[in-house]
């Protein structure tokens, strides 16, 4: 349009200037000027006609998504369809699936930027609830299920905990493929400047007719529809891959064999649900039954197209743009990552099918064609709804928050009908569970139904074969898409090596020569605020006196797994690539699930808001981590037989290690005599692994534990999620049983409770002595962090909390002792972790004259001297940075 009357105005111009040169007594050539005039007047609004017809005739679609592999690819094939039909008006992502809010949405980003399409905007969260009286707060963030859904971001996963934690690792980071391959732009998260998911999608939708797909559990929809019920009139049509509906059945030799409906796994509580729809099945129920038609493809028609070994093979040969070899090596590390051999029966690009198809269904629509044609799917109309609660209903067992009628009005539930019932609370939930065959819970189970109940929905049944019997490729939408992805058309611009094609993957490890190295040490971390400043204060410690040997991560605290990568970028930094980095065990000791250990509970996690201040922060360092230089080191999804794996992949020699290989390496390093000191500053998970190898614990020399709170009836804890629980802290509560076992261990511990981390939790005074200090990248790195968390604080309820990560630094600094003024004092205490009775008690740290173990405690520490001696390390010029930033 603007160019347009750009056009308009030169036009004028020219006439101008053609009129000043005729004479006025000319009269043909004024007339002929005059037509001359109408015709271009008529020709440019022809023009702008056009472009306006243009503009609002493509077909306008918003997509919400939880990012996993398939959604990655079916985004890519949306991106490269035509401009001039349809037009991706923005992107939301929902928080409850197979990715994490902080590392899904730089994943977009970074998808955007190599597309050009920066365009689009990207909605993740927000920090609205659901008050006691039922009212929705504007930016409810989506990162639980309706259900469950209250005034903060914190709160239960029932559904989440059936999504393998080590899926979502590898849907955070793409297998790994993400740090490698993806450029990276401007764009990035920032707190409380990041558009919502909320804000996105009413935006988008009311700007027009528009379509939303939907690949991941219907959370933030149904939050829409709830909020802006007036908007509901924009939204022509939902595409939406998820549910199961009917029993999939082969015969053989043996007979007729029939699958479970659903995908859930173990199947003992739930063999119907499909993972989307299980996400949040009362959100599901709300879009099905809002009215808006819907089109929906189910495991009954993905089923029907896997990726075969020709699939496989043509798209290995096929990999002519940056965005086709993105989608291929995703598609490979999954097939070689697959833990069986069933990869080429199994896997299906389920939510990359549901793209296919809703666009097929739209350009048949646009172009006066009948709603059930497509050329990817054979459809059918089906009478649905969704099973959100089991029979008996209208009883009261704890299960189900909609039962007491807090929010039956808001969604409009009846009190005793059918969404009154049982809820499923886990994966091992004793009501659904079944001791031999199939659990009897029906939780997300998209479910044929007649009367009231049902909806009519169009349901994707089959996947067509192709036309070509020449092909090797037998489904039509498999070649529509690599004949899309291939396609010269709206391209990607470029990977990250050919963004910067002088980066080189350069590793670098620090010449000590001849200096006295000092106490080998391993910093057990969970990738907190506070944990950085402290791994920064390690390295910056003269090696004389601290020889930082290893990390271990414990990913069951603030920061989940991939936010290794991270901690990967600080030592790449600063010049550490030397030491070794492994990932500990994901869940808290007794979380796993006894059949099926990829997937667990959060009954401790649940703690840590999943919004602002929580995870999303944490994963992103505040919106920090995009500033440090990228390190050749990166978690990937690689491994080996030799390690448990299925098959080698195609470089084994790049696994992750794990926190038990760490021990080993460094120990391998030591002499036979030398003895470790370990700092921990997160929940004691690892630790208390390490300490059932007993060849390992014997080479203690002692742990320095930050964490616990020891209180005199006073000063409470830390647990402000939890009110019930005045006297936990966060790191013993994460484990308590692991800080049971390890004060119960007979190591050597120093502990640095909360009532020492406390004094030293001043953003003002840090901020005061780094601010007339050297300003070297760690230190200017530093400032900037801790001084946006001192701004979040100070304007933002959400981070009241953030003061105690400054405190987490203390554990280094009295470990390293290096100076006289910071006159530590210690005192021994019987102490004991209370490990056992409800979540008000759990993770308590208590003085016990007869069952407590005898611990060494901080009980004094000089704070203006921590900060002093915190910011002279950060400022020297010594162990210094040997890359500044992302930019350098």
């Amino acid at each position: 349009m603007a160019m347009e009357i750009e056009m308009e105005m030169k036009m004028q111009m020219m006439v101008k200037m053609m009129v000043r040169r005729i004479s006025r007594r000319n009269y043909f050539w004024k007339s002929l000027l005059i037509c001359v005039i109408v015709g271009l007047v008529v020709t440019l609004g022809s023009m702008v006609w056009l472009e306006n017809h243009y503009f609002y005739s493509r077909m306008r679609i918003l997509v919400d998504t939880d990012v996993d592999t398939d959604d990655v690819l079916g985004l890519l094939y949306l991106l490269k369809q035509s401009f001039s039909l349809f037009h991706l008006q923005g992107i939301t992502i929902n928080g409850n699936g197979w990715s994490d809010a902080g590392h899904a949405v730089n994943h977009l980003y970074d998808m955007l930027f190599m597309m050009g399409r920066d365009d689009i905007p990207v909605g993740v969260g927000g920090d609205g609830g659901i008050s006691p009286d039922a009212t929705i707060s504007p930016n409810l963030g989506g990162y639980l299920p309706l259900i469950d859904q209250g005034v903060s971001t914190a709160g239960q996963c029932r559904y989440r905990q059936a999504i393998p934690v080590g899926g979502r690792l590898n849907a955070n980071t793409n297998f790994g493929l993400r740090k490698y391959f993806l450029p990276q732009g401007k764009r990035r998260y920032i707190p409380m400047k990041q558009p919502t998911a909320q804000q996105v999608m009413k935006d988008a939708i009311s700007a027009g007719p528009t379509a939303v797909f939907l690949m991941g559990a219907h959370t933030n929809l149904a939050i829409f529809l709830l909020s802006n019920p007036h908007l509901k009139k924009n939204i022509k049509h939902v595409y939406a891959m998820g549910g199961a509906i009917r029993e999939i059945c082969s015969e053989s030799s043996h007979g007729k064999t029939c699958s479970n409906i659903g995908n859930l796994w173990p199947p003992n509580t739930n063999p119907y649900a499909e993972f989307n729809i299980f996400g949040d099945p009362f959100a599901a129920y709300t879009v099905l039954h809002s009215g808006i038609p819907v089109t929906l493809v189910p495991l009954d028609a993905t089923s029907t197209i896997p990726v075969n070994k020709e699939v496989f093979l043509a798209f290995e040969q096929r990999q002519n743009t940056y965005e086709a070899k993105y989608c291929f090596q995703s598609l490979k590390m999954a097939r070689d990552t697959w833990p069986s051999s069933g990869f080429f029966e199994m896997y299906s690009m389920w939510d990359s099918f549901m793209v296919g198809v809703a666009l097929s269904q739209m350009y048949n629509l646009h172009r006066g064609g009948g709603i059930g044609i497509n050329a990817f799917s054979k459809m059918e109309y089906l009478n649905l709804t969704i099973v959100t609660s089991n029979e008996p209903y209208g009883i009261s067992d704890g299960s189900n928050p909609f039962v007491n009628g807090r929010l039956l009005s808001t969604f409009g539930f009846q009190k005793n009908g059918v969404h009154s019932g049982h809820v499923q609370t886990g994966m091992l939930d004793p009501f659904c569970l079944a001791s031999t065959g199939k659990g009897k819970c029906q939780d997300g189970y998209t479910k044929e139904a007649d009367g009231s109940e049902s909806v009519q929905v169009l349901v994707a049944v089959e996947a067509k074969s192709t036309i070509d019997t020449n092909s090797s490729i037998n489904k039509a939408f498999y070649i529509s898409f690599l004949d899309v992805l291939n396609s010269p058309r709206q391209t990607g611009r470029f990977d990250f090596r050919a963004q910067f094609p002088k980066y080189r993957e350069v590793l670098y490890r620090p010449n000590f020569g001849k200096r006295l190295l000092g106490k080998p040490v391993i910093f057990d971390m969970d990738m907190s605020t506070g944990d950085f400043l402290t791994l920064l204060y390690l390295l910056k410690t003269p090696i004389e006196i601290i020889n930082l040997k290893g990390i271990i991560i414990s990913p069951n605290g603030w920061a989940t797994a991939a936010t290794i990568d991270v901690v990967y970028d600080v030592l790449h930094m600063m010049g550490r690539d030397d030491i070794s980095v492994g990932l500990g065990d994901l869940f808290a000791i007794g979380e796993e699930h006894p059949l099926f250990p990829p997937i667990g509970d959060c009954k401790y996690t649940k703690a840590i808001p999943l919004g602002s201040g929580g995870f999303l922060d944490s994963d992103t360092l505040y919106g920090f981590a995009r500033d440090l230089p990228r390190s050749p080191r990166r978690y990937t999804a690689e491994n080996s037989v030799k390690f448990g794996a299925f098959r080698d992949t195609d470089h084994p020699e790049l696994r992750q290690m794990s926190a038990l290989d760490v021990w080993k390496d460094v120990l391998r390093t030591l002499d036979l005599d030398a003895k470790i000191t370990v700092l921990t500053s997160g929940p004691l998970t690892n630790l208390a692994k390490i300490i059932h190898h007993k060849a390992m614990s014997a080479r203690i020399e002692e742990v320095y534990i930050t964490g616990g709170h020891i209180s005199y009836g006073v000063d409470k804890g830390n647990l402000f999620t939890i009110p019930s629980n005045e006297y936990s802290e966060f790191n013993f509560f994460l484990d308590p049983i692991a800080a049971d076992l390890v004060f119960g261990s007979g190591l050597n511990i120093t502990l640095i409770p909360l009532n020492v981390q406390r004094r030293v939790s001043s953003f003002y005074k840090i901020l005061k002595k780094l601010k007339f200090r050297n300003r070297t990248p760690e230190a200017w790195f530093s400032r900037r962090l801790l001084y946006r968390l001192y701004d979040l604080k100070q304007k933002h309820h959400q981070y009241h909390h953030v003061d105690m990560f400054l405190g987490e630094v203390v554990g280094a600094v009295s470990l390293a002792g290096k100076h006289l003024n910071l006159k530590q004092t210690f005192s021994f205490k019987p102490l004991k972790v209370i490990s056992n009775g409800g979540e008000s008690k759990v993770g308590q740290t208590i003085i016990d004259g007869k069952k407590g173990k005898w611990v060494r405690v901080l009980e004094s520490i000089e704070p203006l001297a921590v900060y002093e001696d915190l910011a002279n390390a950060l400022a020297d010029e010594k162990q210094t940075a040997v890359i500044a930033s992302f930019e350098s």
